[in-house]
């Protein structure tokens, strides 16, 4: 079935998909140098923002949707903490990560209701909207990562 005609959860999943996909793809023709490079006064990073998007996995479904807590996943206090990078972080190692996370975000998903509600900051949210915030989200940052590996392809033969 072609994605333009699936059903509205099929559709939510797969659109989510491929801005996993591009997420993924930031890292595709990256070494490790290129990859931590600093090219904006924030702390993102293209590895950064693939190490954020595996946080964002992990906060939406694997912790609010799964109901496990975000001690026990191991996940920073803070949105900034998950751009930061430690020193044995690699391409190799935050795309597998990533490619986890978000295997395990499918699992969980599956074995909900779109209309099931989660809480969200004292809000109740149904896994409807946290796809499609999964969808802006994962798009918003796929953008940022095609300019900041615009630019380090750039400094390649500058």
């Amino acid at each position: 079935m072609k994605i333009g005609q699936a059903d509205e959860r099929a559709l939510l999943e797969g659109m989510v998909d491929i801005q996993r996909e591009e997420i993924g793809g930031i890292l595709e023709h990256l070494d490790d140098e290129e990859a931590r490079r600093k090219l904006v006064p924030s702390l993102t990073t293209p590895l950064g923002l693939v190490k954020h998007a595996t946080f964002v996995e992990k906060v939406w479904f694997h912790a609010r949707v799964a109901g496990v807590s975000r001690q026990e996943i191991g996940l920073p206090d803070t949105v900034d903490e998950s751009f930061v990078l430690d020193p044995e972080d690699t391409v190799a190692s935050i795309r597998a990560a990533y490619e986890a996370a978000c295997e395990h975000s499918r699992e969980v998903a599956a074995t909900h209701e779109l209309d099931e509600e989660f809480d969200w900051h004292g809000n109740q949210v149904t896994l409807r909207f946290i796809y499609v915030h999964m969808i802006q989200e994962l798009a918003r940052h796929a953008g940022h990562g095609d300019i900041l590996v615009e630019q380090v392809q750039a400094a390649r033969t500058a």
